[in-house]
């Protein structure tokens, strides 16, 4: 669960920040909660599960509304 949380946090960043974000966040938090051998990974997860939620604000700031449009 830790690396799975990695890895949806950091593509996360790039696409469907909106829906991989919260699930790399719950996926650290339950991760850590187990005791996982992998603890760093698991805190990147958390942590770019935040970030991945903080970008979607930002660009919904900077966009008016929305984070991003199919027309652009």
């Amino acid at each position: 669960m830790a690396v799975a949380s990695f890895v949806l946090g950091l593509v996360g960043l790039l696409v469907l920040n909106f829906f991989l974000g919260p699930i790399a966040i719950v996926l650290a938090v339950m991760a850590l909660r187990r005791g996982t051998p992998r603890r760093f990974r698991a805190l990147l997860g958390l942590w770019l599960g935040i970030a991945d939620i903080v970008v979607l604000a930002v660009l919904m700031a900077a966009n008016g509304g929305t984070s991003w449009s199919i027309l652009g």
